[in-house]
């Protein structure tokens, strides 16, 4: 990458340069009649063919300046801000009217680059066009900003080191040029030596291999181009290239830079989904693993558009208009895309306000099933008949849904019919028995339920079993009523209790040889109840 940005910096310095220096500089004479002739004025004898900065500070106001400050180390400084941030100034295009008033302001001024330096302009002062004075004021500021950290300094060094032109460019340029690649290359190796030699080292020895493998090696590579490009950032300014060069170098810088971090925020949203889904690990909720790609995806397409607009900003683009062409195209895709919209929605709210979580069963319409993922768009329910359903997040959150894996409890309802001819001793007896195995089984709720003879039916008696299980599945329930129901069965067995079906009975007088159909049921109730006791503490042990 720097031998093709060097390349790039020989191959076009001259042409640049030369046709930087075709400008009519020399031809013109010292006049400040107008917005042209003062910056014309400004730039012409700070030229290296005719630097004569006396007259060049002439371009400010003698009453603006003052006794303290040096006019000729204005004029410098502020050429030195124009060449360092690589601003092209096209003369053509400055007017050349002596009573020019700006369109906007309808003042008589004339704007240099409004949109980066707004306070830098030229204002007319009697018969004579000046730097305005908030441009002196700040022109010490503008110089901190573009040559930081004291490397203004070097602006009155390097330029000592030789005066031969090579390719246009001087041989202290050269220099410079061979200094920064080589500075790069030595950070960039000090950088990679420290991450791989000495951190990776230091992480496996405390056993965090995963860490040093997931978090470090991603993101070396982008923080040091990161930290090579700050390097440019600073120090291309104090080489003072030929200003149609440095225009596209400070382009490309520019441009270039805003990818590397791109690039290491887009990773850096990966290592933040590694320790969200650890800590959605040790939550109970199923949704909040559903949750973590789809956050992820939402923040690395804001990195990249937030890093695309961070470009063309850099570039000096007015992103305003490309922001408000993009609103105006977004609601175009809004209105065509509305239902993918509302399904993106739904989604969201499907994960703030947690109707369901993965493995839940639900009802919800005609939909019946159990979650087993909830996406960007849809969630996709397995049905009783083991067929996928896929339903639009949008439709969901319009919909009630009955959630029945959030149950604390589940509800079991049952007739147990008996014969009419029962005993009431045993009919109590039963139900008595019928409530010790709610009592004793380990999955039924004991603070809730209804067992009592209920109805007489056409041809039975009905005792009410209303019960509660108190486990999580559909599996677990259905074993829970499987071993209820086979015990109430095996008492009924030892108490001698036939369950009663649909019948018709017809009575006819018994004859002598003939037995009645009427069942015999022991009388005596000490008995039954030690055979329901022994019955029961048999179902105890198991």
């Amino acid at each position: 990458m720097m031998r093709t940005f060097i390349a790039f910096l020989f191959s076009i310095s001259y042409a640049l340069s030369s046709a930087q220096d075709s400008k009519p500089f020399l031809k013109e004479e010292f006049e400040l009649s107008s917005p042209y002739h003062t910056v014309l004025t400004h730039l012409k004898f700070l030229q290296d063919e005719n630097y004569k900065p006396d007259i060049s500070a002439k371009v400010f106001d003698e009453k603006d300046i003052g006794k303290n400050i040096n006019g000729e180390q204005l004029a410098i400084k502020l050429k030195q801000i124009l060449d360092g941030k690589g601003m092209y100034i096209d003369l053509d295009i400055i007017p050349k009217e002596m009573n020019y008033k700006d369109s906007i302001t309808y003042h008589q001024r004339y704007y240099i680059n409004k949109s980066l330096y707004p306070q830098l302009y030229v204002e007319k002062k009697g018969q004579n066009w000046f730097y305005s004075a908030s441009t002196i004021t700040n022109i010490p500021i503008w110089h901190k900003e573009v040559y930081p950290y004291g490397t203004d300094k070097l602006l009155s060094i390097l330029p000592k080191v030789g005066h031969d032109k090579y390719l246009g460019l001087y041989l202290w340029q050269i220099l410079g040029i061979l200094f920064l690649i080589v500075l790069s290359f030595v950070v960039h190796k000090i950088f990679t030596f420290l991450i791989e030699k000495i951190l990776l080292k230091v992480f496996h020895r405390l056993g965090y291999v995963r860490i040093a493998e997931d978090v470090l090696i991603p993101v070396a590579k982008p923080i040091s181009y990161l930290l090579i490009f700050v390097l440019l950032t600073v120090f291309v300014p104090v080489l003072q290239l030929p200003i149609g060069m440095n225009k596209y170098v400070t382009m490309i810088i520019k441009a270039v830079w805003p990818v590397f971090a791109i690039i290491f925020f887009y990773r850096l949203v990966d290592i933040l989904s590694i320790y969200f889904s650890r800590l959605a690990e040790k939550t109970k909720s199923n949704l909040d693993d559903q949750l973590v790609p789809l956050v992820r995806k939402i923040l690395k397409t804001f990195v990249v558009i937030i890093g695309v607009l961070f470009i063309f900003n850099n570039l000096d683009y007015d992103i305003t208009g490309l922001i408000a062409g993009l609103s105006i195209g977004g609601l175009a895709f809004a209105l065509a895309a509305q239902d993918t919209i509302k399904n993106f929605f739904g989604s969201i709210m499907i994960f703030v306000d947690k109707p369901f979580q993965v493995g839940d069963w639900i009802t919800s319409g005609d939909i019946d099933g159990t979650v087993e993922e909830v996406g960007f768009r849809s969630t996709r329910i397995r049905t009783f008949r083991n067929s996928v359903t896929y339903v639009p997040n949008g439709v969901l959150t319009d919909r009630t849904v009955d959630n029945h894996g959030l149950r604390a409890y589940r509800r079991f309802y049952t007739q147990i019919a008996i014969n009419y001819d029962t005993p009431p001793e045993l009919i109590e007896l039963f139900v008595e028995g019928l409530r010790e195995i709610v009592n004793h089984h380990p999955v039924t709720r004991k603070d809730a339920y209804e067992i009592y003879l209920n109805g007489m039916a056409d041809s039975s008696l009905n005792i009410m079993f209303y019960i509660f299980f108190e486990v999580d599945t559909w599996s677990e329930e259905l074993k829970g009523r499987h071993e209820v129901l086979l015990s109430i069965i095996k008492l009924a067995q030892k108490l001698g209790i036939n369950f009663a079906f649909p019948t018709q009975t017809l009575h006819m007088e018994t004859f002598p040889e003939k037995k009645g159909n009427k069942p015999l049921y022991e009388s005596d109730l000490g008995k039954l109840k030690s055979e329901m006791n022994l019955f029961l503490s048999e179902q105890v042990k198991k």
